[in-house]
Protein backbone atom coordinates (compact mmCIF):
# COMPACT_ATOMS: atom_id res chain seq x y z
CA UNK A 1 0.00 0.00 0.00
CA UNK A 2 1.13 3.62 -1.11
CA UNK A 3 1.72 6.46 1.59
CA UNK A 4 -0.71 8.16 0.41
CA UNK A 5 -3.44 5.12 0.47
CA UNK A 6 -1.99 3.77 4.26
CA UNK A 7 -2.91 7.56 5.61
CA UNK A 8 -6.12 7.83 3.89
CA UNK A 9 -7.11 4.73 5.23
CA UNK A 10 -5.60 5.76 8.86
CA UNK A 11 -7.57 8.98 8.30
CA UNK A 12 -10.74 6.68 7.68
CA UNK A 13 -10.39 4.53 10.76
CA UNK A 14 -9.97 7.71 12.87
CA UNK A 15 -13.49 8.85 11.09
CA UNK A 16 -15.19 6.15 12.14
CA UNK A 17 -13.98 5.91 15.52
CA UNK A 18 -14.93 9.45 16.40
CA UNK A 19 -18.66 9.05 14.53
CA UNK A 20 -18.96 6.03 16.55
CA UNK A 21 -17.72 8.18 19.90
CA UNK A 22 -20.51 10.36 18.64
CA UNK A 23 -23.08 7.65 18.20
CA UNK A 24 -23.54 7.11 21.99
CA UNK A 25 -25.72 9.00 25.00
CA UNK A 26 -22.80 8.55 27.13
CA UNK A 27 -21.22 11.34 24.44
CA UNK A 28 -24.55 13.23 24.84
CA UNK A 29 -24.47 13.16 28.68
CA UNK A 30 -20.82 14.29 28.81
CA UNK A 31 -20.22 16.91 26.29
CA UNK A 32 -23.40 18.68 27.59
CA UNK A 33 -21.99 18.32 30.90
CA UNK A 34 -19.21 20.36 29.98
CA UNK A 35 -21.82 22.74 28.57
CA UNK A 36 -23.43 22.97 31.89
CA UNK A 37 -20.14 23.51 33.96
CA UNK A 38 -19.29 26.22 31.59
CA UNK A 39 -22.23 27.96 32.13
CA UNK A 40 -22.53 27.40 35.99
CA UNK A 41 -18.73 28.75 36.09
CA UNK A 42 -19.58 32.33 34.31
CA UNK A 43 -17.93 31.04 30.83
CA UNK A 44 -21.31 30.67 28.85
CA UNK A 45 -21.87 34.06 26.26
CA UNK A 46 -25.63 33.53 26.60
CA UNK A 47 -26.77 32.02 29.90
CA UNK A 48 -26.58 31.74 33.19
CA UNK A 49 -27.85 29.07 35.55
CA UNK A 50 -29.67 29.54 39.09
CA UNK A 51 -30.11 26.99 41.18
CA UNK A 52 -32.38 28.50 43.11
CA UNK A 53 -35.09 28.00 40.85
CA UNK A 54 -34.36 23.99 40.58
CA UNK A 55 -37.35 23.73 43.22
CA UNK A 56 -39.61 25.69 41.23
CA UNK A 57 -38.64 23.82 37.92
CA UNK A 58 -39.65 20.46 40.15
CA UNK A 59 -42.58 21.82 41.52
CA UNK A 60 -44.27 22.84 37.92
CA UNK A 61 -43.50 19.46 36.56
CA UNK A 62 -44.91 17.53 39.52
CA UNK A 63 -47.74 19.24 39.71
CA UNK A 64 -48.48 18.47 35.66
CA UNK A 65 -47.45 14.93 36.66
CA UNK A 66 -50.44 15.03 38.89
CA UNK A 67 -52.64 17.29 37.23
CA UNK A 68 -52.41 14.71 34.12
CA UNK A 69 -51.89 11.39 35.49
CA UNK A 70 -51.55 10.52 38.71
CA UNK A 71 -48.81 7.88 39.54
CA UNK A 72 -49.23 5.87 36.74
CA UNK A 73 -47.42 7.49 34.18
CA UNK A 74 -46.52 5.76 30.90
CA UNK A 75 -43.51 6.40 28.77
CA UNK A 76 -42.94 9.85 27.13
CA UNK A 77 -43.65 8.39 23.49
CA UNK A 78 -45.26 8.86 19.95
CA UNK A 79 -48.18 6.64 21.34
CA UNK A 80 -48.79 9.46 23.79
CA UNK A 81 -49.88 11.46 20.20
CA UNK A 82 -51.83 9.14 18.89
CA UNK A 83 -54.09 9.07 22.34
CA UNK A 84 -54.93 12.85 21.06
CA UNK A 85 -58.50 14.17 21.99
CA UNK A 86 -59.02 11.60 23.68
CA UNK A 87 -59.49 9.13 21.17
CA UNK A 88 -57.61 5.19 21.39
CA UNK A 89 -56.25 4.95 18.11
CA UNK A 90 -54.24 2.48 18.69
CA UNK A 91 -57.55 0.56 19.51
CA UNK A 92 -58.40 1.43 16.07
CA UNK A 93 -55.05 -0.19 14.69
CA UNK A 94 -54.76 -3.02 16.82
CA UNK A 95 -58.36 -4.17 15.05
CA UNK A 96 -57.35 -3.18 11.59
CA UNK A 97 -54.17 -5.65 12.34
CA UNK A 98 -56.02 -8.10 13.89
CA UNK A 99 -55.91 -10.80 11.33
CA UNK A 100 -52.36 -10.81 11.19
CA UNK A 101 -49.74 -12.61 12.82
CA UNK A 102 -48.14 -11.41 16.23
CA UNK A 103 -44.51 -10.44 15.01
CA UNK A 104 -46.19 -8.77 12.15
CA UNK A 105 -48.50 -6.94 14.23
CA UNK A 106 -45.59 -5.55 16.40
CA UNK A 107 -43.84 -4.98 13.01
CA UNK A 108 -46.66 -2.58 11.39
CA UNK A 109 -46.43 -0.67 14.89
CA UNK A 110 -42.83 -0.47 14.22
CA UNK A 111 -43.02 0.99 11.11
CA UNK A 112 -46.07 3.70 11.79
CA UNK A 113 -43.72 4.50 15.00
CA UNK A 114 -40.53 5.22 12.19
CA UNK A 115 -42.48 7.56 9.92
CA UNK A 116 -44.87 9.11 12.55
CA UNK A 117 -41.97 10.02 14.57
CA UNK A 118 -39.78 11.36 11.29
CA UNK A 119 -42.48 13.35 10.80
CA UNK A 120 -42.55 14.99 13.70
CA UNK A 121 -40.54 18.18 14.20
CA UNK A 122 -41.72 21.80 14.73
CA UNK A 123 -45.00 22.56 12.58
CA UNK A 124 -45.34 26.16 12.58
CA UNK A 125 -47.72 27.89 14.61
CA UNK A 126 -50.52 28.09 11.52
CA UNK A 127 -51.21 24.81 10.49
CA UNK A 128 -54.01 22.19 12.20
CA UNK A 129 -55.25 18.97 10.82
CA UNK A 130 -58.78 18.12 11.81
CA UNK A 131 -59.67 14.48 11.60
CA UNK A 132 -62.28 13.29 9.33
CA UNK A 133 -63.56 10.93 11.24
CA UNK A 134 -64.58 12.71 14.20
CA UNK A 135 -64.01 16.48 13.16
CA UNK A 136 -61.54 17.58 16.13
CA UNK A 137 -58.61 19.79 15.21
CA UNK A 138 -55.03 19.15 16.01
CA UNK A 139 -52.02 21.05 15.90
CA UNK A 140 -48.13 20.90 16.77
CA UNK A 141 -47.05 17.37 17.29
CA UNK A 142 -50.13 16.06 17.98
CA UNK A 143 -51.82 16.81 14.84
CA UNK A 144 -48.68 15.82 12.73
CA UNK A 145 -49.27 12.16 14.94
CA UNK A 146 -52.76 12.02 13.81
CA UNK A 147 -52.53 13.31 10.58
CA UNK A 148 -49.82 10.87 9.86
CA UNK A 149 -52.06 7.70 11.89
CA UNK A 150 -54.30 8.02 9.10
CA UNK A 151 -51.85 8.40 6.09
CA UNK A 152 -50.02 5.57 7.50
CA UNK A 153 -53.95 3.15 8.18
CA UNK A 154 -54.35 4.87 4.51
CA UNK A 155 -51.86 2.59 2.43
CA UNK A 156 -50.07 6.01 1.55
CA UNK A 157 -46.18 4.38 2.75
CA UNK A 158 -46.91 1.06 1.38
CA UNK A 159 -46.22 -0.28 -2.07
CA UNK A 160 -48.68 -3.24 -1.67
CA UNK A 161 -52.15 -1.99 -2.00
CA UNK A 162 -53.07 -5.70 -0.41
CA UNK A 163 -50.91 -5.04 2.61
CA UNK A 164 -51.36 -1.24 3.38
CA UNK A 165 -50.37 -1.05 7.16
CA UNK A 166 -46.85 -1.04 6.59
CA UNK A 167 -44.03 0.74 5.14
CA UNK A 168 -41.56 -0.28 2.73
CA UNK A 169 -39.02 1.46 0.73
CA UNK A 170 -40.53 1.09 -2.99
CA UNK A 171 -43.33 2.77 -1.39
CA UNK A 172 -40.93 6.17 0.34
CA UNK A 173 -39.35 6.71 -2.49
CA UNK A 174 -42.23 7.22 -4.45
CA UNK A 175 -43.66 9.98 -1.56
CA UNK A 176 -44.03 13.21 -3.45
CA UNK A 177 -44.39 16.62 -1.72
CA UNK A 178 -47.41 16.76 -2.94
CA UNK A 179 -48.52 13.48 -1.49
CA UNK A 180 -47.43 14.18 1.90
CA UNK A 181 -49.13 17.78 1.97
CA UNK A 182 -52.55 15.92 0.63
CA UNK A 183 -52.39 13.48 3.71
CA UNK A 184 -51.33 16.65 5.89
CA UNK A 185 -54.45 18.94 4.70
CA UNK A 186 -51.56 21.58 3.75
CA UNK A 187 -52.50 24.06 2.10
CA UNK A 188 -51.82 27.97 0.99
CA UNK A 189 -54.33 28.76 3.98
CA UNK A 190 -52.81 25.90 5.98
CA UNK A 191 -48.77 26.10 5.60
CA UNK A 192 -46.48 23.39 7.61
CA UNK A 193 -43.13 24.52 8.11
CA UNK A 194 -40.69 22.38 6.26
CA UNK A 195 -42.85 20.10 3.96
CA UNK A 196 -40.80 19.47 1.23
CA UNK A 197 -37.80 18.54 3.36
CA UNK A 198 -39.94 15.92 5.20
CA UNK A 199 -40.99 14.41 1.91
CA UNK A 200 -37.01 14.26 1.18
CA UNK A 201 -36.51 12.85 4.58
CA UNK A 202 -39.16 10.09 3.82
CA UNK A 203 -37.71 9.31 0.32
CA UNK A 204 -34.16 8.90 2.14
CA UNK A 205 -35.61 6.83 4.35
CA UNK A 206 -36.66 4.91 1.68
CA UNK A 207 -33.48 4.74 -0.38
CA UNK A 208 -31.34 3.92 2.70
CA UNK A 209 -32.95 1.19 3.58
CA UNK A 210 -32.77 -0.59 0.14
CA UNK A 211 -29.25 0.27 0.14
CA UNK A 212 -29.58 -1.89 3.50
CA UNK A 213 -31.18 -5.21 2.94
CA UNK A 214 -28.83 -7.23 5.66
CA UNK A 215 -30.42 -4.83 8.34
CA UNK A 216 -34.39 -3.88 6.59
CA UNK A 217 -34.77 -6.60 4.16
CA UNK A 218 -37.28 -8.73 6.00
CA UNK A 219 -37.08 -12.96 5.26
CA UNK A 220 -38.37 -13.90 2.73
CA UNK A 221 -39.59 -10.47 1.71
CA UNK A 222 -39.31 -8.20 -1.61
CA UNK A 223 -35.78 -6.60 -1.51
CA UNK A 224 -38.03 -3.70 -3.02
CA UNK A 225 -40.14 -3.59 -0.06
CA UNK A 226 -37.52 -2.91 3.03
CA UNK A 227 -39.35 -1.58 5.39
CA UNK A 228 -38.16 0.12 8.51
CA UNK A 229 -39.35 -2.97 11.25
CA UNK A 230 -36.40 -5.09 9.81
CA UNK A 231 -34.61 -3.39 12.82
CA UNK A 232 -37.76 -5.24 14.69
CA UNK A 233 -35.89 -8.74 13.38
CA UNK A 234 -32.05 -7.79 13.71
CA UNK A 235 -32.49 -7.10 17.04
CA UNK A 236 -34.87 -9.53 18.56
CA UNK A 237 -34.04 -12.10 16.02
CA UNK A 238 -37.71 -12.91 15.07
CA UNK A 239 -37.75 -15.35 12.14
CA UNK A 240 -41.58 -16.57 12.87
CA UNK A 241 -44.83 -15.42 13.23
CA UNK A 242 -43.88 -15.01 17.08
CA UNK A 243 -41.16 -13.13 19.11
CA UNK A 244 -38.57 -15.55 21.09
CA UNK A 245 -40.18 -15.71 24.82
CA UNK A 246 -36.22 -15.14 26.05
CA UNK A 247 -36.00 -12.27 23.64
CA UNK A 248 -34.48 -9.34 26.20
CA UNK A 249 -33.30 -5.65 24.63
CA UNK A 250 -31.23 -2.81 26.07
CA UNK A 251 -33.04 0.67 25.06
CA UNK A 252 -29.42 2.27 24.16
CA UNK A 253 -29.15 -1.08 21.73
CA UNK A 254 -32.44 0.18 19.55
CA UNK A 255 -30.96 3.91 19.55
CA UNK A 256 -27.63 2.36 18.75
CA UNK A 257 -28.81 0.33 15.54
CA UNK A 258 -31.36 3.59 14.85
CA UNK A 259 -27.94 5.70 14.71
CA UNK A 260 -25.80 3.28 12.62
CA UNK A 261 -28.64 2.25 9.87
CA UNK A 262 -30.33 5.63 9.49
CA UNK A 263 -26.99 8.05 9.47
CA UNK A 264 -27.53 8.90 5.79
CA UNK A 265 -31.34 10.33 6.01
CA UNK A 266 -30.14 13.37 7.80
CA UNK A 267 -30.01 16.47 5.25
CA UNK A 268 -28.13 18.99 8.06
CA UNK A 269 -24.42 17.69 6.31
CA UNK A 270 -22.29 17.49 9.77
CA UNK A 271 -20.01 15.06 8.90
CA UNK A 272 -16.57 14.13 9.67
CA UNK A 273 -14.67 12.26 6.79
CA UNK A 274 -17.89 11.98 4.44
CA UNK A 275 -19.64 9.93 7.63
CA UNK A 276 -22.89 11.52 8.59
CA UNK A 277 -22.95 12.18 12.14
CA UNK A 278 -26.61 13.88 11.67
CA UNK A 279 -28.11 15.66 15.01
CA UNK A 280 -24.46 17.01 16.16
CA UNK A 281 -23.23 20.30 16.19
CA UNK A 282 -19.89 22.39 16.65
CA UNK A 283 -19.37 23.83 19.48
CA UNK A 284 -15.52 25.58 20.56
CA UNK A 285 -15.83 24.87 24.41
CA UNK A 286 -16.25 21.17 24.15
CA UNK A 287 -13.24 18.97 24.56
CA UNK A 288 -12.89 15.01 23.42
CA UNK A 289 -10.98 12.65 22.21
CA UNK A 290 -9.40 12.89 18.47
CA UNK A 291 -11.73 14.03 15.59
CA UNK A 292 -14.80 14.16 17.93
CA UNK A 293 -13.27 17.10 19.49
CA UNK A 294 -15.65 20.36 19.37
CA UNK A 295 -18.83 18.15 18.61
CA UNK A 296 -21.77 18.03 20.98
CA UNK A 297 -24.26 14.97 19.51
CA UNK A 298 -28.30 15.17 20.72
CA UNK A 299 -29.41 12.82 18.48
CA UNK A 300 -32.57 14.12 19.37
CA UNK A 301 -35.06 12.79 16.63
CA UNK A 302 -33.75 9.55 17.10
CA UNK A 303 -33.94 9.13 20.61
CA UNK A 304 -37.78 10.44 20.56
CA UNK A 305 -37.96 7.21 18.04
CA UNK A 306 -35.84 5.15 20.46
CA UNK A 307 -38.50 6.19 23.09
CA UNK A 308 -41.43 5.55 20.62
CA UNK A 309 -40.34 2.24 19.58
CA UNK A 310 -39.89 0.71 23.26
CA UNK A 311 -43.72 0.02 23.77
CA UNK A 312 -43.60 -1.84 20.18
CA UNK A 313 -41.06 -3.44 21.35
CA UNK A 314 -42.96 -4.33 24.95
CA UNK A 315 -45.65 -5.11 23.26
CA UNK A 316 -44.77 -7.87 21.43
CA UNK A 317 -43.09 -9.64 24.57
CA UNK A 318 -39.88 -8.14 24.36
CA UNK A 319 -38.25 -7.21 28.21
CA UNK A 320 -36.65 -4.17 28.11
CA UNK A 321 -34.04 -2.76 30.27
CA UNK A 322 -31.76 0.06 30.56
CA UNK A 323 -34.54 2.98 30.16
CA UNK A 324 -32.47 5.61 31.84
CA UNK A 325 -29.67 4.98 28.94
CA UNK A 326 -31.39 7.41 26.58
CA UNK A 327 -31.22 11.05 27.70
CA UNK A 328 -33.96 13.88 28.12
CA UNK A 329 -34.70 14.73 24.55
CA UNK A 330 -33.25 18.36 23.45
CA UNK A 331 -36.13 20.24 22.15
CA UNK A 332 -38.01 23.71 23.16
CA UNK A 333 -40.84 22.36 25.31
CA UNK A 334 -37.95 20.63 27.78
CA UNK A 335 -35.54 23.36 27.18
CA UNK A 336 -38.21 25.96 27.62
CA UNK A 337 -39.15 24.42 31.34
CA UNK A 338 -36.23 25.15 32.21
CA UNK A 339 -35.98 29.34 30.82
CA UNK A 340 -39.41 29.97 32.00
CA UNK A 341 -39.30 28.00 35.93
CA UNK A 342 -35.93 30.75 35.98
CA UNK A 343 -33.42 28.10 36.24
CA UNK A 344 -31.49 29.20 32.86
CA UNK A 345 -31.37 32.92 32.21
CA UNK A 346 -30.64 34.79 29.18
CA UNK A 347 -28.00 37.27 29.74
CA UNK A 348 -29.19 39.37 27.47
CA UNK A 349 -32.80 39.09 26.59
CA UNK A 350 -32.14 40.67 23.02
CA UNK A 351 -31.48 37.56 21.54
CA UNK A 352 -35.67 36.63 21.67
CA UNK A 353 -36.02 39.23 18.88
CA UNK A 354 -33.89 37.15 16.51
CA UNK A 355 -34.60 33.50 14.82
CA UNK A 356 -31.68 31.34 14.86
CA UNK A 357 -30.34 27.77 13.59
CA UNK A 358 -29.70 24.75 14.78
CA UNK A 359 -26.08 25.15 14.27
CA UNK A 360 -26.01 28.64 16.22
CA UNK A 361 -23.66 28.57 19.47
CA UNK A 362 -26.90 29.67 21.51
CA UNK A 363 -28.76 27.12 20.66
CA UNK A 364 -26.21 24.15 20.73
CA UNK A 365 -25.60 25.55 24.01
CA UNK A 366 -29.60 25.65 25.04
CA UNK A 367 -29.93 21.95 23.97
CA UNK A 368 -26.92 20.86 25.91
CA UNK A 369 -28.45 22.78 29.07
CA UNK A 370 -31.19 21.19 28.56
CA UNK A 371 -29.88 17.52 28.65
CA UNK A 372 -27.69 17.66 31.41
CA UNK A 373 -30.41 20.14 33.68
CA UNK A 374 -33.49 17.79 33.26
CA UNK A 375 -30.85 14.42 34.59
CA UNK A 376 -30.09 16.77 38.06
CA UNK A 377 -34.06 17.47 37.84
CA UNK A 378 -35.12 13.85 37.39
CA UNK A 379 -34.48 12.57 40.53
CA UNK A 380 -35.48 15.20 42.37
CA UNK A 381 -38.88 15.12 40.43
CA UNK A 382 -39.06 11.34 41.42
CA UNK A 383 -38.41 11.96 45.53
CA UNK A 384 -41.68 14.77 45.42
CA UNK A 385 -43.47 11.81 43.76
CA UNK A 386 -42.43 9.38 46.53
CA UNK A 387 -41.17 6.62 43.42
CA UNK A 388 -37.92 5.02 42.57
CA UNK A 389 -35.90 5.15 39.26
CA UNK A 390 -37.31 1.35 38.19
CA UNK A 391 -40.88 2.80 38.54
CA UNK A 392 -40.06 6.25 37.45
CA UNK A 393 -37.52 5.98 34.93
CA UNK A 394 -36.65 9.45 33.02
CA UNK A 395 -39.14 8.21 29.84
CA UNK A 396 -41.69 9.06 32.97
CA UNK A 397 -40.03 12.19 34.02
CA UNK A 398 -40.42 13.40 30.32
CA UNK A 399 -44.00 12.40 29.83
CA UNK A 400 -45.69 13.55 33.14
CA UNK A 401 -43.38 15.70 32.75
CA UNK A 402 -41.13 18.31 31.42
CA UNK A 403 -42.07 18.34 28.29
CA UNK A 404 -45.88 19.53 28.94
CA UNK A 405 -44.69 21.65 32.22
CA UNK A 406 -42.78 23.11 29.29
CA UNK A 407 -45.50 23.48 26.75
CA UNK A 408 -48.03 24.95 29.40
CA UNK A 409 -45.62 27.82 30.48
CA UNK A 410 -45.36 28.49 26.99
CA UNK A 411 -48.95 28.71 26.62
CA UNK A 412 -49.30 30.83 29.70
CA UNK A 413 -46.19 33.48 28.54
CA UNK A 414 -46.44 33.77 25.17
CA UNK A 415 -49.56 32.07 23.70
CA UNK A 416 -47.24 28.58 23.04
CA UNK A 417 -44.32 30.17 21.39
CA UNK A 418 -41.00 28.91 22.57
CA UNK A 419 -38.60 31.36 24.38
CA UNK A 420 -36.29 31.57 21.63
CA UNK A 421 -36.99 31.27 18.08
CA UNK A 422 -35.23 28.65 15.91
CA UNK A 423 -35.33 27.98 12.10
CA UNK A 424 -36.54 24.17 11.51
CA UNK A 425 -36.14 22.23 8.61
CA UNK A 426 -38.35 19.83 9.10
CA UNK A 427 -36.04 17.52 10.60
CA UNK A 428 -34.31 18.51 14.15
CA UNK A 429 -36.88 20.30 15.93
Amino acid sequence: MTTMGANWVADQEAAERAAAELRSTAAVRERSRQILTHARHGESRWFSVDEGFMESAVREVVRTTRKRYGHHVPFHSRWRHFEAGGVDRKAQLDRLIAHLPHAERARSMIDLAVVSVLLDAGAGPDWKYVEPATGKTFERSEGLAVASFHAFTSGLFSSDTNHPFRVDSTGLRALVSADLAEALQVSDANPLVGLDNRAVLMRRLGEVMAEQPEIFELLDSDPARARPSGIFDLIVGTVGPDVPPTADVAAHDILSHLLISLSPIWPSGNAIGGIPLGDCWRHAGVRGDGLSDGWVPFHKLSQWLAYSLLEPFAWSGVKLHGLDALTALPEYRNGGLLLDSGVLRLKDEGVKDRIWHPADEIVVEWRALTVALLDELAPMVRKELNVDEARFPLACVLEGGTWAAGRELAQRNRNGLPPLSVASDGTVF
